[in-house]
């Protein structure tokens, strides 16, 4: 069998070898990558993981306040009407110049009558 020589005094199996070195570190360069894309692949796992537990908190906690400002929001709307009703067990009466008073002449006969400002 003989080795055939090309252009530049080399045979084919020096070529074959050369380009199987060649093919070798690129395997190596693209084995490296796909090493650190996997290590920044569990990197975000564990950033998504811990973005999502602390979303959840959050969310826990917004779920919270709200249930809190409308609980607050009803006791102050009921406040509010035993104030302007007049209701004996309320420490305190409002007077009709008063500028939280803000019953018709016939005062008000619900708790619906009585407006706050949201904040």
């Amino acid at each position: 069998m003989e080795l055939q020589q090309g252009p530049g005094g080399h045979t084919d199996r020096e070529k074959g070898a050369e380009k199987n070195i060649i093919l070798e570190e690129k395997i190596q360069v693209l084995q490296q990558q796909n090493e650190d894309l996997k290590a920044r692949i569990d990197q975000n796992t564990v950033v998504t993981r811990q973005l999502s537990e602390e979303n959840a908190n959050l969310q826990e906690y917004v779920e919270k306040e709200t249930q809190e400002k409308k609980r607050l929001s009803r006791t102050n709307e009921e406040l509010l009407w035993k104030l302007q009703t007049g209701d004996p067990t309320s420490p305190v009466k409002l007077s009709p110049t008063s500028p939280v008073y803000r019953g018709s002449s016939s005062g008000p006969s619900s708790p619906a009558r009585v407006s706050t400002t949201p904040r």
